[in-house]
């Protein structure tokens, strides 16, 4: 799965409370969400700034749910869990035994840990609340370019909290 594909399958409710996050916690990344959707709608930005926050946020979650969106689509999930959810994305990079500074990870391409010491993390990640952002985070996670990790796509295709 990619990170266009994240947003393709996430459901409309999901992408407003999630936009909602992004918009408080980091409005540049938010508007130029919202500015790119609009030029992918062939919309005036002005436009669409001034329409309901709920048909913004579906609005972007449209147009990043396209294969020519994706590298938006991965700076955008990138941007949401290093600045809005980072207490997340750390302790997901932690349970993993991934070396990183403060959410950023040191290796540019981690290699995929042994199946059960992958399975453990996911199931601990997992099971500490019913946070949504959790699912949302090892999905893209997975989705990043540089991260290789068949087992997790595995573990991953099944659905889960957030999508159809």
């Amino acid at each position: 799965m990619r990170s266009y594909q994240v947003f393709g399958a996430m459901k409309p409710e999901r992408a407003v409370t999630m936009m909602r996050r992004l918009s408080k916690e980091s409005p540049g990344m938010f508007r130029q969400a919202v500015d790119a959707a609009a030029i992918s709608i062939k919309a005036r930005p002005v436009y669409m700034r001034r329409q309901p926050f709920e048909k913004r946020a579906e609005a972007v979650r449209r147009s990043l749910a396209r294969v020519i969106a994706n590298p938006v689509a991965d700076e955008l999930l990138a941007v949401y869990f290093l600045e809005c959810r980072k207490d997340l994305l750390t302790a997901w990079l932690d349970g993993v035994g991934l070396a990183h500074e403060d959410g950023t990870l040191e290796d540019d391409a981690p290699a995929e840990p042994a199946p059960e010491v992958l399975e453990k993390a996911v199931d601990e990640f997992l099971a500490t609340d019913d946070d949504e952002d959790r699912d949302l985070l090892l999905r893209a996670f997975a989705a990043q370019q540089v991260v290789d990790w068949p087992a997790l796509e595995a573990r991953l295709s099944g659905g889960g909290a957030g999508t159809d």
